[in-house]
């Protein structure tokens, strides 16, 4: 072998190439790996699936610090939380509305109970974003499904977008069916003036998941879920958590989210810090020609401004040109990049050079490009859907589709096909690649966007 895991990590590291991706600590946070504080459940440390000691007591300071009515401290990301939150309110059969830009980890979750899932779709930005799922939205598919047992949507989005979650839980209340709101990417958001609105346990969501890693000081894989209200059954979800998690949680990453909750007990400073540091970049920003960074739109409820999204739809490169072009010349490492934009990741670790870094980068590549008529971005596919079993998909046989078979509309995904990152799925298992799907990814692939079958 001629290189480890650990040496090419190592390797990276020295490389000086900044991340302006997650996690959030920006590698500012130590740098050895900590061999002598992992341990099992030993005498006097608890166990996460029965906490009553030091796991419990770290649980509800989490609770207070997010004003919550329960947390739980999750080790295998914002994932485990989201297929028990889904499983613990739905069962085989039943009827849920999702937002067709969720994780696919919420998809998963309806795959795995066979869930019967109703999409709500959010507008499209002109930028290629996703704007907000709107309460509107929402009491129209309650209305056309009266006997979904939950709504789920993401808000933030990866790149930044936040729904009036306020409204739409009251949409779920009074039909008396709780609000699951994936925010993996809202962990920092209570703390920023700018995250008050839409932030989702104060806005009356009955389960939040949010990771602390992607925006927050914590290694990778930490993150905590929150129950609020009496619309769900704590004990069921309980349950499936203890399902979807592991039986050997890494006493690493729990001590990693404790330390991150002691962080934020003393984070005013740093917060406002961050602030700062964004007004300024925001601000030369506006001098840009060509690219443009996103952080309004009349489809956004509100948006997360710590998220920097480098919108490319009026220039002659696409988002993961611009990605690559900053790698390779700059030295930064964005999170994400579409066809039309790309995505940097800011958190209270990086310095104030860090923004000046960013924008000069932007502004030597921006006097480069010429600018182009923005042609509006395709809205998410919303292809048909037949009824099939979990067994039915799978005997399913698998070809190269064609554009020809595409276009006569008689062929069935097996697969979930989806561009990672984001993880949102293009298609599902059961619906049928029509031609505005397979035109759609071929529209995704030219730009070097990649793909995933799963």
């Amino acid at each position: 072998m001629k290189n480890s895991l650990y040496s090419a990590l190592k390797k990276h590291s020295q490389t000086g190439t900044y991340p302006l991706h997650m996690p959030g600590h920006k590698r500012n946070f130590g740098s050895a790996l900590p061999y002598d504080i992992d341990i099992t459940e030993i005498y006097g440390f608890d166990d996460l699936h029965s906490a009553d000691g030091i796991i419990k007591e770290c649980c509800l300071k989490a609770a207070e610090i997010y004003k919550s009515d329960s947390a739980y401290m999750l080790v295998n990301g914002s994932t485990c939380g989201i297929l028990a939150a889904v499983s613990s309110v739905a069962h085989r059969g039943d009827k849920i509305i999702i937002a067709r830009n969720c994780h696919k980890s919420v998809y998963n979750a309806c795959m795995l109970s066979e869930l019967d899932a109703r999409y709500i779709y959010p507008p499209m930005s002109k930028s290629g974003i996703c704007g907000s799922i709107s309460p509107e939205t929402v009491r129209a598919a309650l209305t056309e499904c009266p006997t979904a047992k939950a709504v789920v949507i993401t808000s933030p989005t990866y790149e930044g977008v936040v729904s009036d979650i306020s409204s739409i839980a009251r949409e779920c209340h009074s039909r008396k069916i709780p609000l699951i709101v994936d925010s993996a990417h809202g962990s920092h958001m209570r703390f920023c003036s700018f995250g008050k609105s839409g932030e989702p346990i104060s806005s009356g969501a009955d389960i939040v998941i949010t990771s602390l890693h992607k925006t927050l000081p914590s290694l990778t894989q930490t993150a905590l879920a929150f129950v609020n209200g009496e619309l769900v059954n704590r004990k069921q979800f309980e349950k499936f958590l203890s399902v979807f998690e592991t039986s050997s949680p890494s006493y690493v990453l729990m001590s990693s989210i404790d330390r991150c909750l002691d962080f934020l007990k003393v984070s005013e400073k740093s917060f406002a810090n961050l602030e700062k540091n964004l007004s300024a970049f925001y601000k030369r920003a506006d001098k840009l020609n060509n690219l443009k960074i996103v952080c309004s739109d009349p489809t956004f409820f509100s948006f997360d401004k710590s998220k920097i999204a480098i919108s490319t739809a009026n220039t002659n490169i696409s988002g993961v040109e611009l990605m690559k072009k900053l790698r390779e010349d700059f030295r930064l490492e964005l999170e994400m990049a579409y066809p039309t934009y790309a995505l940097a990741m800011t958190t209270i670790c990086d310095e104030p050079a860090v923004f000046k870094q960013l924008y000069s980068a932007l502004e030597q590549i921006d006097k480069s490009l010429k600018s182009k008529t923005c042609t509006a971005f395709p809205s998410l596919p919303k292809p048909m859907k037949i009824r099939m079993t979990n067994a039915e998909i799978d005997s399913l046989p698998i070809i190269d589709l064609t554009k020809e078979q595409a276009a006569s509309g008689k062929y069935i995904s097996k697969h979930f096909v989806y561009a990672y990152p984001p993880g949102i799925p293009i298609v599902t298992p059961g619906e049928i690649i029509g031609l505005f799907e397979y035109d759609y990814m071929e529209m995704l692939k030219k730009s070097g966007v990649s793909f995933r079958s799963v």
